[in-house]
C-alpha cells in the first residue's frame, strides 16, 4: 500500500484549494529554478533513471522520449504538447489533475520544456472538458502573474509560454499524431511514421508529446530523486500511478497507488470491494476500453502493472479499471465497445474504416445469438486482419476487446447461438 509520505497527488479530490496558494501549501512551485539549474542533460537522465513509463497507455520511458529531441536547437523551435485529449470509455484521470492540481501539470511542463530546449507548451484538452479546461487556464494566469511562467520564468532566465487548445470531441485526436494535425488546425488524422514528432512534429518542428499525468509527477521525481520513485512500485514498472475503479464496486473512485498493486486489492481496499462481494465477479476490463477482458479467475491474482498484464494478454493502458459483476451481459457490453470505435474511427485506413463496422456489426449478432458457430473463428480472424494493420493503433483497440471476449467467453457465445437455434428450430 501508498504511504501518504509518498503520494504526488495530494489533492486529486479538489478538497483543498486547487489555486496557487493552495498548490504551494502542498509542495508546488517550491525551488522550481534550483530544479532548472540542474540543466538540460541532468533533468532528462533523472527522469530515464526514475524509470517513467508514459501515463497514457503505451508505457513508453518519459526520459527515453525526452532524449529522442535534437540536443541543440537550430532555426526550428522546439515544442511541448501534451495530451489532455482524454476520451478512453472508463477513464477519467487526468481531468482530474486539471481539475484539481492544475498548478502540478504547469509546473511539470516548464521543466520538461526546459529538458527538450522548448520555450512554449501546448495542452490539447478534450472538448467537453469545458470546467477543466477553465481551472486549467485560472492556473495559468496565477502562474503567469506569480512571474513563474513568462518572459524570464521562475527568474532563471528562461521565457516560457503555455497555451491552451480545446479540441472538439474526438476520440482518434488522442493519437500524437492526429492530436498534432488538429492542433495545425487540420482534420484529426494520424500521420504516417517516420518521421516522427521528435523530427517533424507540430508545425513541422521538434516536438515532445506527453500525457498529463506523465509531465504532471516530474517536478516530484526532480525534488524527491529517482532512487525514490525506483523504489516504488516493480522493476520496470516503477513508480505510483492513478487508477480509475468504476463499474460494479461500492465506491467508485480515482485513487493514486503502486504500480504493481495486486488488482483485488486495489478494488477491497479503495473501491469498497465488488457489488455482492468478490464471488459476484464476472469479469474486468484492467486498463480503459481498448485492453482484452479479463475473467474472474486471473483477476483473482493479477497485479497491475504493465509487464504483470501483458503476461496474461492484456494491458494497464490508462489504469481505468471497469468492473462488472455477474449482472453483466458481457456480449452485450463489448458490443457497445465495438460500437463506439466503429464511430471514433477517423476512417483514413481501409482494414479499420471496414473493419470496426463489419466487427460491430457481427457483435450485435452475436449477442442475440444470430451467428453460427463458425462465424465466431471468422470474427477472430477479421480481428487479426484489423490488428497492426493500421497507421495508429485504433484498430487495435477494437480488435482486442473482442478478441478477450473470445478467449475467455467463447462458451456464453455459444451457448446463445445454441439457444437461438434451439427456439427457432421449436418455433417451426
Amino acid at each position: 500500500m501508498l504511504s501518504d509520505a509518498d503520494r504526488i497527488f495530494t489533492n486529486i479530490y479538489g478538497l483543498d484549494d486547487p489555486g496557487l496558494a493552495g498548490a504551494r501549501a502542498r509542495g508546488d512551485w517550491d525551488g522550481t529554478k534550483a530544479l532548472l539549474a540542474m540543466g538540460r542533460e541532468k533533468i532528462v537522465q533523472t527522469i530515464k533513471d526514475s524509470g517513467l513509463r508514459g501515463r497514457g497507455g503505451a508505457g513508453f520511458g518519459t526520459g527515453m522520449k525526452w532524449s529522442f529531441m535534437p540536443k541543440e536547437v537550430g532555426p526550428r523551435p522546439h515544442y511541448l504538447v501534451i495530451n489532455a485529449d482524454e476520451g478512453e470509455p472508463g477513464t477519467c484521470k487526468d481531468r482530474e489533475i486539471l481539475r484539481s492540481e492544475p498548478h502540478k501539470l504547469i509546473e511539470g511542463a516548464l521543466v520538461a520544456s526546459f529538458a527538450i530546449g522548448a520555450n512554449a507548451a501546448y495542452c490539447y484538452v478534450r472538448g467537453e472538458f469545458y470546467r477543466e479546461t477553465e481551472a486549467l487556464q485560472r492556473a495559468a494566469d496565477e502562474a503567469y502573474a506569480a512571474g513563474l511562467i513568462g518572459k524570464d520564468a521562475c527568474k532563471a532566465g528562461f521565457p516560457f509560454d503555455f497555451y491552451i487548445h480545446r479540441g472538439a470531441g474526438a476520440y482518434i485526436c488522442g493519437e500524437e499524431s492526429a492530436l498534432i494535425e488538429s492542433l495545425e488546425g487540420k482534420k484529426g488524422q494520424p500521420r504516417l511514421k517516420p518521421p516522427f514528432p521528435a523530427a517533424v512534429g507540430v508545425f513541422g518542428c521538434p516536438t515532445t508529446v506527453n500525457n498529463v499525468e506523465s509531465i504532471a509527477v516530474a517536478p516530484a521525481i526532480l525534488r524527491r530523486g529517482a532512487a525514490w520513485f525506483a523504489k516504488l512500485g516493480k522493476p520496470n514498472n516503477t513508480g505510483t500511478k492513478l487508477f480509475n475503479i468504476s463499474g460494479h464496486v461500492n465506491q467508485p473512485c480515482t485513487v493514486e497507488e503502486e504500480m504493481g498493486v495486486p488488482l483485488k486489492e486495489l478494488i477491497e481496499r479503495h473501491a469498497g470491494g465488488v457489488r455482492g462481494g468478490w464471488n459476484n465477479l464476472l469479469a474486468i476490463i484492467p486498463g480503459g476500453a481498448s485492453v482484452p477482458i479479463l475473467p474472474k479467475s486471473i483477476c483473482d491474482t493479477v497485479h497491475m502493472d504493465f509487464d504483470s498484464l501483458q503476461k496474461v494478454k492484456s494491458g494497464l493502458g490508462t489504469a481505468a479499471v471497469m468492473v462488472m459483476d455477474k449482472s453483466t451481459d458481457v456480449v452485450r457490453a463489448i458490443a457497445r465497445l465495438s460500437r463506439f470505435y466503429k464511430h471514433e474511427s477517423c476512417g483514413q485506413c481501409t482494414p479499420c474504416r471496414e473493419g470496426t463496422g463489419w466487427m460491430w456489426r457481427m457483435m450485435e449478432r452475436l449477442v442475440h445469438g444470430e451467428a453460427t458457430i463458425e462465424e465466431i473463428d471468422l470474427l477472430q480472424e477479421v480481428t487479426k486482419q484489423v490488428e497492426g494493420h493500421t497507421i495508429c493503433a485504433l484498430g487495435d483497440a477494437a480488435a482486442w476487446p473482442i478478441q478477450g471476449l473470445i478467449r475467455h467467453f467463447r462458451p456464453e457465445i455459444e451457448r446463445r447461438i445454441a439457444d437461438r437455434a434451439a427456439a427457432e428450430t421449436e418455433a417451426a
